[in-house]
């Protein structure tokens, strides 16, 4: 379910279109994540909104951006209930389509005590969003500053998407999540990609395991035609790459609750700072702090933080987290 968090001042001139998936996610809480054929007993069961493509919209219209959402669910409750939390945080839904022949999508997901999660995901209609879906939504690409898309969808409508926002002008930013081969011509139309570290391996071989590896493989996927990257690296926070920059942004320090959906909340808030005109560095600090507000919070989209929170963070460098606050990294 949506909060009813005050909703973020829209910026008109800060414009984003998403392509992407939308879940209702089924969380469960638990002591720790079970291993293969084990059951554990006594979790705590909360069902919310979720699905990547839905996750960054919702993330990007409460960091204060004019949001167009590019999607399929089904004409069931689960829909009906994404397109109403869809409309209160005033993303534009002219172009989700209520699919007749597949349900919407659901994810399985058990959260550990420490905050991590792992995910199963029964794709329904998100698996029938077409390129065709996506050329009803031209002129939102005209109009748009900033593109953003995951893979939970069709690689052929990812591929078309990214055709109709090169052909408008737009820079596309790409989350590989979840993490698959990327076509070489995808990766050159690329303005930025924001793998986190088992995406990064994945996609270069390296391991990620401190800002020296992230900086080998940052500059692998530089060389696959990619113009920036952005490693999220969790606690330790993101390695910033692009022609003549490497940095690393620290994280910031907080008491994890639910890690579930934070990268969907860091890509959401960094397409909207980009699209506001802002630089790659001060975009990628934007964003962690926005991803740092939503681990000390159960659940994907009720976990994204309003663009009030997340200047917040960064004027006083502190995460509140139920009246108590811990300094950052």
């Amino acid at each position: 379910m949506k909060t009813s968090k005050q909703r973020s001042p829209r910026n008109p001139g800060s414009r984003v279109v998403v392509v992407g998936s939308s879940n209702t996610d089924l969380v469960i809480k638990l002591p720790r994540i079970p291993k293969a054929g084990e059951t554990i007993l006594g979790g705590e069961f909360v069902r919310a909104a979720g699905g990547k493509g839905a996750n960054q919209s919702v993330a990007a219209a409460r960091a204060g951006a004019a949001v167009t959402f590019i999607a399929r669910v089904g004409r069931d409750a689960n829909g009906d209930e994404a397109m109403a939390g869809f409309i209160a945080d005033g993303i534009n839904v002219d172009y989700v389509v209520r699919d007749p022949a597949k349900p919407s999508g659901v994810a399985l997901i058990f959260v550990d005590k420490q905050g991590e999660n792992s995910i199963a995901v029964a794709s329904g209609a998100n698996d029938r969003l077409s390129p065709a879906d996506v050329r009803q939504a031209a002129s939102a690409f005209r109009r748009a500053q900033v593109f953003l898309l995951q893979l939970e969808t069709p690689m052929r409508t990812v591929e078309a998407a990214v055709r109709h926002a090169v052909a408008a002008g737009v820079r596309v930013v790409l989350n590989p999540a979840p993490a698959r081969p990327l076509p070489p011509n995808l990766l050159k139309n690329v303005f930025l990609l924001t793998p986190n570290e088992s995406e990064t391996e994945l996609l270069t071989g390296v391991t990620v395991s401190n800002e020296a590896t992230a900086s080998e493989a940052a500059d692998k996927l530089l060389g696959q035609g990619v113009r920036n990257v952005v490693i999220t690296m969790g606690s330790r926070g993101a390695f910033v790459a692009g022609k003549d920059l490497r940095q690393m942004i620290p994280g910031f320090k907080v008491d994890a609750v639910d890690a579930t959906g934070a990268g969907d909340v860091f890509n959401g808030a960094i397409a909207v700072a980009l699209a506001e005109g802002r630089p790659l560095l001060e975009a990628a600090r934007f964003a962690s702090a926005a991803a740092a507000i939503s681990v000390t919070r159960f659940g994907a989209q009720p976990s994204a933080p309003t663009r009030q929170e997340i200047e917040s963070v960064l004027a006083t460098g502190k995460v509140s987290m139920r009246g108590r606050t811990r300094r950052r990294c």
